[in-house]
């Protein structure tokens, strides 16, 4: 065995104008330009065993290059401050009526970026706006 197989692999980060639809696996670096919440059901306290508090937010995030609607779910929402800039790791891409939305399950992570990063969000490039449709080619 390896001494370095413990070492853990330095993340390469994406850029939001390289997302395409039906992709997972990507690490972004993104400042937090909107939130809104979408969506707030169930009790935080109080509530029968089990039931948790359940929160969605859309938030629009992006970086230099564009920007895209990030769902934000439960925890992920109190991270996701306008002006915060926030590490996405191994976030996806779901389609939601033809649009492409970026997401985090339980799977990746949503933190405060460690080291302060610099740079202007692209906000004419909002890649939520493009339309896809799902075309089956016949062979």
């Amino acid at each position: 065995m390896a001494a370095d197989s413990s070492a853990r692999r330095q993340p390469t980060f994406a850029k939001v104008d390289q997302l395409r639809p039906g992709t997972h696996g990507h690490n972004l670096v993104v400042k937090v330009v909107d939130s809104k919440m979408a969506l707030q059901r169930g009790r935080a306290e109080g509530g029968p065993q089990g039931r948790q508090q359940m929160r969605i937010a859309e938030c629009l995030v992006g970086d230099e290059t564009g920007i895209i609607v990030f769902t934000a779910r439960n925890d992920q929402v109190d991270i996701m401050k306008p002006g915060a800039i926030i590490e996405l790791r191994n976030a996806k891409i779901d389609m939601f009526k033809g649009s492409m939305r970026l997401a985090v399950d339980k799977w990746g992570i949503v933190k405060a970026a460690e080291s302060p990063a610099e740079f202007t969000v692209k906000e004419d490039n909002n890649l939520s706006l493009i339309e896809f449709e799902l075309v089956t080619v016949v062979e």
